[in-house]
């Protein structure tokens, strides 16, 4: 090909999906294995640039840090998302599924963080202006320094926004705008991938940070698709039940502080609540010795949570037990069940069992298997499980326990709520032992941590 035919571009087929790009056009992808998803695209040329002399090496002992690069907000459970506040410059991902709350949360942020970033441009490609400012009363929210933009035209919204200079930026969504050189339709691939890289650049050039949501596919991931998480440098989820008042904001990605960070609100009338004390929420409807409950304090990024853990065995009307996991991964709970038949000796093979977290929580640490176990025996002996007892341990095959990170911190939020006796295994006991508020009971084994947990009748 020559010069003449480079500078006029070219064409190319790019999956809707997973964005791999292919020559010729087809039926599945070999990348993602999406069916009818190759779409042909108009590809810019590449326009050669004059190397520019202003952003030149510099040695990494040489770059300054200042107080002001992260800036943290008055909301207790957004700043423990991000790591401690935004950071200038930022592009900020929030995914969630639709009607989450995830517009609710970001208007609240505007209002809050307008006190101490001054002007905040809130730009909506999905609502009115008239909309927006209902929800704003709903919330309890004035407006001042909160300029609202309802544009799709990214070019024209970049020219809107330095003419305000504001100190912070949001976008609802990245599905909405567009960009009109591209040729292509709103929410495609090509056009979600370049409206964030020059969201990207914009916010580096000026620092100033920038807020984008991104909406959720039925598979569960970001649509764009996830091309998007690899370009930004924060991605949160807002994730919640259908039927629960409680909303989960999850950090996954964090390239200024540590992933996996939970914060927790409650979804009220005057819009999304923080809740200081989520271990508290998440056991307060626990009741004395309840029979298939257990107590076990999970980590969720660097926070101990308390979270019941409830099952139920019942006699099976089938052939086959059915196993049903809410919360815990389903290969751990044919685990713990395996190991519960084989070297506890409980007959679970024509039981039926289900495993349920309250709250809507989602745990996928091993440190919950003797929590589950526990819960598991309680209700298929009928017996009740010691009301001050919480349990810490991962099980393996051969029926021992074994230790898990981060004792002290869990048992800290242990005694915080009130708890006497904790239940961990023997090899991390000593590291346990720092807290006088709380006896240490040791287990080596399955069996063994069964026997002390449970009530015994009579």
């Amino acid at each position: 090909m020559d010069k003449t035919d480079k500078s006029r571009g070219r064409t190319a087929f790019i999956c809707q999906q997973c964005g791999r790009e292919s020559l010729k056009w087809l039926g599945r992808c070999p990348n993602c294995q999406a069916w009818n998803s190759f779409l042909e695209t108009a590809i810019a040329p590449v326009l050669k640039r004059s190397v520019s002399m202003e952003n030149l090496p510099r040695e990494l002992s040489q770059v300054a840090l200042e107080a002001s690069d992260r800036l943290p907000l008055p909301l207790a459970e957004f700043n423990r998302v991000l790591g401690g506040g935004l950071v200038l410059g930022s592009l900020v991902l929030i995914g969630g599924d639709p009607g989450i709350g995830k517009s609710t949360l970001l208007l609240q942020v505007a209002a809050l963080a307008a006190d101490a970033l001054g002007k905040i441009v809130y730009v909506s490609g999905e609502e009115t202006l008239r909309q927006i400012k209902l929800r704003a009363e709903r919330l309890g929210v004035t407006g001042e320094k909160i300029y609202l933009l309802a544009e799709t035209d990214l070019e024209a919204v970049i020219n809107h926004v330095e003419q305000l200079h504001p100190g912070l930026v949001i976008i609802d969504s990245i599905q909405a705008v567009y960009l009109p050189e591209l040729g292509t339709a709103p929410g495609s691939i090509l056009q979600v991938r370049e409206c964030t890289q020059r969201l990207m650049r914009w916010a580096k050039l000026n620092a100033v940070p920038v807020l984008i949501v991104g909406h959720v596919t039925k598979e569960g991931s970001i649509a764009g698709p996830r091309t998007l998480e690899h370009i930004v440098d924060v991605v949160l989820y807002l994730e919640g039940e259908p039927f629960s008042s409680y909303r989960l904001l999850r950090c996954v990605k964090n390239r200024f502080g540590s992933t996996n960070e939970v914060g927790v609100f409650e979804m009220k009338e005057q819009g999304l609540v923080e809740v200081t004390n989520p271990s508290q929420v998440f056991i307060s409807q626990r009741w004395g010795e309840a029979i298939g409950s257990a107590v076990v304090p999970a980590l969720e990024g660097s926070r101990p949570l308390l979270v019941e853990i409830q099952a139920l065995t019942n006699p099976t009307s089938f052939g086959l037990p059915r196993r049903t996991a809410n919360g815990v991964d389903f290969g751990r709970l044919l685990l713990i069940t395996a190991v519960l038949t084989r070297r506890v000796g409980l007959k679970l093979g024509n039981q039926d069992i289900i495993v349920n977290v309250t709250g809507g929580l989602k745990i996928n640490e091993p440190a919950a298997d003797l929590g589950i176990a526990l819960a598991i025996a309680s209700s298929f002996r009928d017996t009740g499980v010691d009301p001050n007892l919480v349990a810490i341990g991962e099980v393996g095959l051969s029926g021992e326990l074994r230790s898990v990170p981060q004792l002290d911190r869990r048992i800290n939020e242990v005694a915080r709520l009130g708890f006497k006796r904790c239940l961990v295994p023997r090899t991390s006991a000593q590291s346990g032992s720092s807290s006088a508020n709380i006896e240490i009971i040791p287990a080596s084994t399955l069996k063994q941590a069964i026997e002390v947990g449970l009530v015994r009748v009579g």
